[in-house]
């Protein structure tokens, strides 16, 4: 037992030991940090006046010419003089704060203390760096907008190049364009005075002046030829072409009234003289867009001049289709209408079936007087060929609609006669079943006929006498008629398969008596089975007595009834 309390104490120890190396060591790590933090801090601080803001604010003051270069580098001074004499030493104060919190081991408040004062560090840097662009902004205010205005003059020499070129194209905006001209360079004579002068506050508004007056008059001189071209030449020759064929339309039968050719002329006419008047000041705004606008305007209307041409010729083929259309379903319609009191005594139609044709007579008059309004609008050329062709295509879309309500009436109607043409047809047929299945039935010559032929053909001939008395009938019942006709068929084949399978099997069971006679005196057992369906077969029960003589066969020569079969067959 002593020996393992001894042991437990022991790793306690050890245990403790090594917390506590932990510790210091964690509490040595957070300390190196925040000194290293302090070293960084300490150098951006004294980064933050630097020798060129000392410098940039001597050559300021060297620069003072007037009250107000006077009083801006006053408050720069000011402004150096608060940084260098309030917000440093007080940088200096939250760094020392901050040494002391880490010596004392208060490592949270250390880090606190690290965090404030980097944030004012990055403020107080800030408004250093401010100050000194501000500086900048007067002492390096001449090499600056020297340089800007070297550029610019070589721009403006392209520009003032490019316009003496094409000068022609300018036309009565050249005026304009030189006496602009003669302003920029009044701009850069007064750029010189205020070099000259010191004025180095103007310098820049003369150079802003300057950038946006070149811009602007460079524009001019790229887009104003087009803006003259299309305002001048292109466009009123598009407008006189335009004119002159809606004119040559218009005396050709057109109706051009919706495009409001005359007016959306002279609305152009107003743009243009716009966008010149607007030109006269420089103004460029928006000014080719619209003039390419107008011009895709008078483009599209040649599209449309096609379409009324095209719309016409669809039109009259129209016209030409839907009058024969009309014409011969009226003619179907009035022989319908003559032969439908036959059909009504001749076939027994439903009411519906006969108010049908009232109700295509109806949509046709419909499509009639739609056609007669067309032709009204056609006459009195109150309504373009494009909405003509539209609306005449309307008409043809509902003539058809008559036409195929008509053609399903007529084949509705002309099935009537089909079907009882049919039904005729189909009763010889029967008739011939009937018989062939009585000479089918004569021609074995049996010795007895069996019953079900006779109930069968009774039944046949029933049906028969049915199909009669419905064809007979005025008017006929075509539903009634084929559901006559459907059972007579179906009666006489069975009737008929009743006498091939009767035949077939006595057949087959004389052949089979007449094949076994040759075993008749050799064999008691065969002899007594040849007897019994001998009998069998005189009684008229064929199928009993094949069925005797197969398995009286079977006994002596097995698979007869294959052999026989084949043979019978062949």
């Amino acid at each position: 037992m002593n020996k393992t309390t001894l042991i437990i104490v022991l790793i306690f120890v050890f245990i403790a030991i090594l917390l506590y190396v932990l510790y210091v060591v964690l509490k040595n790590k957070k300390k190196k940090s925040i000194m290293e933090s302090i070293d960084r801090l300490n150098t951006e601080k004294n980064l933050i006046i630097s020798a060129s803001l000392k410098t940039e604010l001597s050559k300021a003051s060297k620069l003072i010419n007037n009250k107000n270069i006077e009083k801006q580098v006053d408050l720069w001074n000011k402004q150096f003089e608060e940084l260098e004499n309030k917000d440093m030493p007080k940088l200096t104060d939250e760094l020392i704060e901050v040494e002391n919190y880490c010596m004392n081991k208060d490592y949270t408040n250390s880090f606190l203390a690290l965090d404030r004062a980097e944030k004012d560090i990055y403020h107080v840097k800030a408004k250093s760096d401010k100050l000194l662009g501000e500086i900048k902004d007067l002492t390096e205010s001449e090499d600056r907008n020297r340089e800007a205005i070297t550029k610019l003059k070589s721009v403006y020499r392209e520009i003032v190049f490019k316009y003496n070129k094409n000068k022609n194209d300018y036309q009565d905006v050249s005026n304009r364009i030189e006496l602009q001209f003669e302003n920029i360079n009044k701009l850069f004579s007064a750029f010189e005075v205020s070099i000259q002068n010191k004025e180095y506050e103007e310098l820049g508004k003369i150079v802003r002046a300057l950038d946006d007056m070149i811009n602007n008059i460079g524009i001019v001189i790229d887009e104003a030829p087009t803006i003259v071209m299309m305002s001048k030449m292109i466009l009123p020759k598009k407008m006189k072409d335009v004119q002159s064929h809606a004119n040559k339309m218009i005396r050709d039968g057109y109706n051009l009234e919706y495009l409001n050719i005359d007016y959306n002329i002279e609305e152009t006419n107003k743009k243009i003289e716009e966008i010149m008047d607007r030109l006269n000041v420089l103004n460029l705004q928006d000014s080719i867009f619209d003039l390419k606008t107008l011009l895709d305007y008078y483009e599209g209307l040649y599209t449309d001049f096609e379409d009324e041409k095209r719309s016409k010729k669809e039109y009259e083929r129209g016209i030409i289709n839907i009058t024969e259309r009309l014409s011969k379903v009226t003619s179907i319609l009035r022989n319908l209408y003559s032969e439908i009191d036959n059909i009504k005594d001749t076939y027994d139609l439903k009411e519906d079936e006969v108010l049908v044709v009232d109700e295509i007579n109806k949509e046709l008059i419909s499509v009639k007087d739609s056609f007669k309004l067309v032709n009204d609008r056609t006459l009195s050329k109150v309504m373009p060929y494009s909405k003509l062709a539209n609306e005449c295509e309307l008409v043809a879309v509902n003539l058809s609609k008559v036409e195929d309500k008509l053609e399903t009436t007529l084949k509705n109607l002309g099935s009537l006669k089909e079907d009882e043409a049919r039904a005729r047809d189909q009763l010889y047929e029967i008739k011939n079943i009937i018989n062939n299945s009585k000479y089918k039935i004569k021609d074995y010559d049996l010795p007895i006929i069996p019953d079900r032929f006779y109930t069968e053909l009774k039944e046949a001939y029933d049906a028969v006498k049915e199909i009669n008395i419905e064809i007979e009938k005025k008017p006929i019942s075509i539903k009634t008629l084929n559901i006559r006709v459907d059972t007579a068929r179906d009666l006489a084949l069975k009737l008929y398969q009743t006498a091939s399978t009767t035949t077939k099997t006595a057949a087959m069971a004389e052949m089979a008596i007449v094949y076994g006679n040759r075993y008749r005196s050799s064999n008691k057992e065969v002899e007594a089975g040849l007897n019994a369906s001998s009998k069998a077969f005189n009684k008229g029960d064929y199928k009993d007595s094949l069925e005797i003589v197969l398995n009286t066969l079977n006994i002596v020569e097995p698979g007869i009834h294959k052999k026989l079969l084949s043979k019978m067959e062949s």
